[in-house]
């Protein structure tokens, strides 16, 4: 691909981090959306709250990707936080396809970020892109999230939501979370394991949003999440074997609801999330094993 001028608006993020160092050292230049006054000649100001974007960022773009928001597992949810989560997601995709769509000459694609928990509990069931969306908070956010696009899509712009699953690195998101514990030897299964964990490593979630973006003819939804989800069980023994650590602790669910509260439903929930559409776009996993995405973490 020819270098691309790429607008990343949550840059500073674990993935939004991954993928601008990515792009960055193949030749293409990155603008990176910030909330404050920008420092660097590569920053463009927004305040997605306000829906605002200084469309002057935004001349000239071939893609815009949409990875903002506030982090869904950073703590719990009060009524406030959910809130939270909300606005910076529905706000800011807002703020942005509205942006994109006033453009005299619009980027070739918008990418806007989303989740597997679309679909939310599957339990044993085995879902792809064309399952409906499930009940619940992060289902409803999500729905909210992708309609928020609407703009963009209206005005003929290819926009793809990347529905990712738990993202397996050392720094950040629920991994960066687990790696210290099961280090210290103190990991081990939540709840009674059986639970569907639907992972990919942040190589594969780089790589994939890189596919989308190139890739012509590509819109929609697209889960990003490694063809082999495992149970929480499969994953901790992985998790053991890797790092050469028992794993005979477990938390019960007791115990997870009263510390995570509402996000409990998540971590205990299942969801067998398949990346059909991915796959069949010719878009190959690096890490489709959990052992392999486990050991390029570290």
């Amino acid at each position: 691909m020819e270098p691309s001028r790429i607008v990343v608006a949550g840059a500073s993020g674990l993935i939004g981090g991954a993928l601008t160092r990515s792009l960055t050292a193949d030749g293409h230049e990155v603008v990176r959306l910030v909330r404050r006054t920008p420092r660097a000649a590569d920053e463009v100001r927004w305040d997605p709250e306000r829906k605002y974007v200084d469309p002057a960022g935004l001349a000239g773009c071939d893609a815009v990707v949409n990875l903002a928001g506030a982090g869904v597992g950073s703590r719990r949810w009060t009524d406030a936080y959910k809130a939270k989560i909300r606005d910076s997601r529905v706000l800011g995709t807002t703020a942005l396809a509205e942006a994109v769509a006033a453009l005299d000459e619009p980027p070739r694609v918008f990418v806007n970020g989303s989740a597997m928990g679309i679909y939310g509990e599957t339990g044993d069931r085995a879902v792809d892109e064309d399952a409906p969306p499930g009940e619940g908070f992060l289902p409803s956010l999500c729905v909210e999230w992708e309609g928020a696009a609407a703009p963009a899509q209206e005005a003929g712009v290819r926009t793809v939501f990347t529905r990712t699953g738990l993202v397996v690195a050392r720094q950040g998101g629920a991994w960066g979370r687990l790696f210290p514990l099961f280090k210290a030897g103190l990991g081990g299964r939540m709840g009674d394991g059986r639970q569907y964990w639907s992972f990919v490593s942040l190589h594969d979630e780089v790589a994939a949003i890189r596919h989308l973006i190139d890739t012509d003819g590509l819109s929609g939804p697209f889960n990003i999440t490694a063809p082999h989800p495992l149970t929480n069980r499969e994953i901790t023994a992985a998790m053991g074997r890797v790092l050469h650590r028992p794993t005979l602790f477990a938390v019960p669910a007791p115990v997870l609801r009263a510390v995570l509260g509402e996000m409990a439903g998540d971590v205990l929930g299942s969801q067998r999330v398949l990346p059909m559409r991915l796959l069949e776009s010719g878009f190959t996993f690096a890490f489709p094993e959990i052992e392999g995405a486990i050991r390029a973490a570290l």
